[in-house]
């Protein structure tokens, strides 16, 4: 089975409760009608249309705008928030969204269709706040080969592509970490990490390579049992013959399927070679390391790209929940 087929089948398991912000864009509204058609999840569409069986709901009038802005005033008081500017926020349909999952009124949110990323991210951090005991939020691109032709298929994820620019050592094991938890969700496959460089195993020598050896090292001491290498160049983590040759003591028993870029710059490139050269399906960003999902699009996503997401979103949080209880 495909992994989008994968993660269809497993979204129509237990249908999660997702809200949709920005029903005013045909799109969202379009593929809010389609999630709900195809039993992906249960929809909430703000500022839209309509439709059967999705939940509507208009954001500056809701009935409980005044308590959910006594939440956000109480959240950011010792801030300089005002009741009043509390008020007006909560009226913003992506902070609303983020309340509500926050409250539990729901499962998950996605946005930015429309808003900005560092709009949608903004609000995701500091309404749903991160998850215990992860040090950072980071986020991941869902990467999938499945055309006839492909040297490689299956689902890989490549991070961070959207959202920290320059990680150290730290914020580099952190997001590996968080990824290899993403893979196993998403996935339902043991993670196999790559840390990705201009270097393979020491083939050279620069301070540049330092923070990844560095985070290799950290993320074996958290987690002993977790298959991760680096630095590798791609040619070597990607095809098992290379790597034998380049790094021969590799411990990757396998093609990974988690691939780390050693900056945003270096992701965001890449993601993007892949699914424009590649022909690869990109999802997302998908964000890791909060305490409830909350998920980007791009401002140029599709329907489809839209319905992947949510139903991404949907096997998150069927996962956090099944991970609480």
């Amino acid at each position: 089975m495909k992994p989008l087929e994968r993660i269809f089948e497993a979204a129509r398991t237990t249908p999660r409760h997702i809200i949709l912000p920005e029903g005013g864009d045909p799109r969202v509204a379009e593929a809010a009608a389609r999630l709900t058609g195809e039993g992906l999840a249960r929809i909430t569409l703000m500022d839209g249309p309509e439709l059967p069986g999705v939940t509507g709901m208009t954001a500056a009038d809701a009935p409980d705008l005044g308590e959910l802005a006594d939440h956000w005033h109480q959240m950011r008081a010792q801030r300089g928030m005002t009741a009043e500017r509390a008020l007006e926020e909560m009226r913003d349909p992506i902070r609303q969204a983020a309340m509500r999952v926050r409250l539990g009124q729901a499962d998950g949110t996605v946005g930015g269709a429309v808003a900005t990323t560092a709009d949608t991210v903004r609000a995701a951090l500091q309404i749903i706040g991160r998850a215990p005991g992860a040090g950072l939020v980071s986020s991941f691109f869902l990467m999938l080969s499945c055309n006839p032709g492909a040297a490689v298929k299956g689902g890989m994820i490549f991070a961070d592509c959207g959202l920290v620019i320059e990680p150290d050592a730290e914020e580099l094991a952190a997001i590996a970490r968080a990824a290899a938890i993403s893979c196993r969700r998403l996935l339902a496959e043991p993670p196999r990490v790559a840390l990705l460089s201009f270097s393979t195993a020491g083939s050279a020598d620069h301070p540049k390579l330092s923070r990844i050896r560095e985070a290799l090292a950290l993320i074996r001491a958290a987690e002993p049992d977790l298959e991760v290498d680096g630095e590798l160049q791609f040619d070597a983590a990607l095809d098992d013959a290379i790597r034998a040759r380049k790094a021969p003591g590799s411990s990757l028993s396998g093609r990974p399927n988690i691939f780390i870029f050693p900056d945003l710059a270096s992701g965001n490139i890449g993601y993007k070679i892949a699914q424009r050269l590649g022909g690869l399906t990109a999802i997302g960003p998908i964000l890791q390391g909060l305490a409830k999902p909350a998920n980007d699009l791009s401002r140029g996503c599709t329907v489809d790209d839209i319905i992947a997401a949510t139903a991404v979103t949907a096997v998150m949080a069927d996962k956090e929940r099944q991970s609480v209880q």
